[in-house]
């Protein structure tokens, strides 16, 4: 995945998303907004909150414990199972239909809200199976996914991850941008999302028009260190403090 352009001669976006990720969720629906604006094509691609945190567990609260052992296991293997039986191609509008289901309509990660999404794409109903399979099937192609797009951006952080093309070719990846949705677009997004350097955006690459804008926190760093000690949380989650804020 180092290419600097597709076959269409777009610039090429790689996306890693888990569906249980609200934040994953609201940054997916601005870079396909920035992708009608740019010459962008994005890529998704499959990472797992529950394989991040599975080594972690006994650290992390009780309410995280129970959601990365269960829940957070369900949707990630349905989407796996339709990619490895379906193709990549079926990746992005199943994911739209799984965060449409679980953060916009409320409904949940729950086992009804990934059958509606496989309906409502109109992918093979019996791929639901695969939701609680405790030996699954594709967990080799879920883990190897899984570890090509954290291994960009190192084990601290979680969803999304982005890459895209450096000026050598090679491509920069990092964690967010998380953005704001815009019911709540006045307020301070969630600290800990800037990256370290600054990579080429999607929203810098060429078009006429202008791209939406996904903002992050320039101060995340300092005031990471003014709240001092937090409580254990699973990687992949924004701060106590934001979660504060945007609940």
């Amino acid at each position: 995945m180092s290419e600097t352009a597709t076959p269409s001669g777009k610039t090429p976006v790689d996306f890693w998303f888990d569906p249980l990720c609200p934040w994953a969720w609201m940054t997916s629906r601005w870079v396909l907004e920035v992708e009608k604006v740019r010459d962008i094509e994005v890529s998704w691609h499959i990472m797992s909150l529950a394989v991040l945190n599975e080594d972690r567990l006994d650290e992390l609260p009780e309410e995280y414990r129970d959601m990365l052992a269960t829940k957070a296991w369900q949707p990630v293997r349905v989407v796996t199972a339709a990619w490895q039986k379906h193709g990549a191609d079926v990746l992005g509008p199943l994911y739209t239909a799984l965060g449409t289901r679980i953060h916009n309509n409320g409904e949940g990660p729950t086992v009804e809200a990934v059958a509606g999404a496989l309906a409502d794409v109109g992918l093979p109903a019996e791929l639901i199976e695969y939701a609680e399979q405790e030996d699954f099937e594709f967990d080799a192609e879920l883990r190897a996914s899984h570890k090509e797009g954290i291994e960009k951006v190192g084990q601290d952080v979680g969803t999304p991850v982005i890459a895209v093309p450096g000026p050598d070719g090679e491509q920069i990846a990092f964690f967010g941008p998380v953005v704001t949705p815009p019911r709540r677009a006045r307020r301070r997004p969630a600290c800990g999302t800037a990256p370290s350097r600054s990579p080429p955006s999607p929203a810098s690459t060429r078009s006429s028009g202008p791209a939406p804008r996904a903002r992050t926190s320039a101060t995340c760093r300092a005031r990471a260190q003014q709240e001092g000690p937090r409580e254990s949380r699973p990687r992949g989650g924004p701060p106590s403090s934001a979660r504060r804020r945007e609940g």
